[in-house]
């Protein structure tokens, strides 16, 4: 079922800080909430469904997407759709505060709450390892893996060319992602924990969502749907 919503981003999730913030003021709560991250491994990853989100843009109005398949045949028993205002500017580093609000109330729409998130941004592989991956599994406190198409921070080499090859980004000398073959003759993507997972899992739940093309199959829908 697709929710071809009202411009609306309100969310009744508890949000302890401001999303309308200067870039100053957002590096800093990135910089205090990145101590509340949790990268503990899970201890039975029996994980029944996954849910993937994306946004896409026409102007300042945002289309937001989430598509939940289940696991392990990865096929899709949820999808919503929203358009919303993208308030806050696109500044590298601080997709969060443009992102997570509008995302936060799609998830609030969605019929089953999502047992674990892939969202189409960084994790841990992020300047003060927080990215929007972080951002939304503390706010949600559900584990939530971050599965971008670009690179933004930490060096690596380059992966080997058989899907499942991989390298780890590194940051003075902290592994905080990895980088993921998905596809032959396709760049590879940057994996990176976001909360309540840790890397090897987060690497392993991307695998597993995987159906022959270069991003993993929840968020390629949601992309498709958000588009």
């Amino acid at each position: 079922m697709i929710d071809e919503s009202a411009i609306d981003r309100e969310s009744r999730i508890p949000q302890p800080h401001a999303w309308n913030v200067t870039p100053m003021e957002a590096r800093k709560i990135q910089r205090e909430w990145s101590v509340r991250v949790n990268l503990e491994p899970l201890g039975n990853p029996d994980f029944h469904s996954v849910t993937g989100l994306d946004i896409h843009y026409q102007g300042d109005s945002a289309f937001a997407a989430a598509v939940t398949l289940s696991l392990p045949d990865l096929k899709v028993t949820e999808t919503r759709r929203m358009e919303a205002r993208a308030d806050y500017p696109y500044i590298s580093g601080l997709l969060a505060f443009r992102e997570v609000p509008i995302l936060l109330s799609l998830v609030e729409r969605l019929e089953k709450p999502p047992e674990v998130l892939l969202a189409d941004g960084h994790g841990t592989a992020h300047p003060r390892r927080f990215g929007m991956a972080c951002h939304l599994g503390i706010l949600l406190d559900i584990p939530t893996v971050g599965v971008a198409r670009k690179h933004l921070w930490g060096v690596h080499a380059k992966p080997g060319s058989i899907p499942g090859d991989r390298s780890w980004l590194e940051d003075q000398g902290q592994r905080i992602g990895a980088v993921l073959r998905t596809r032959r003759r396709v760049a590879p993507v940057f994996v990176s924990p976001g909360h309540g997972i840790d890397l090897i899992q987060a690497v392993e739940l991307v695998m597993a969502c995987l159906q022959g093309y270069r991003q993993p199959e929840p968020l390629r829908l949601a992309g498709i749907l958000a588009g």
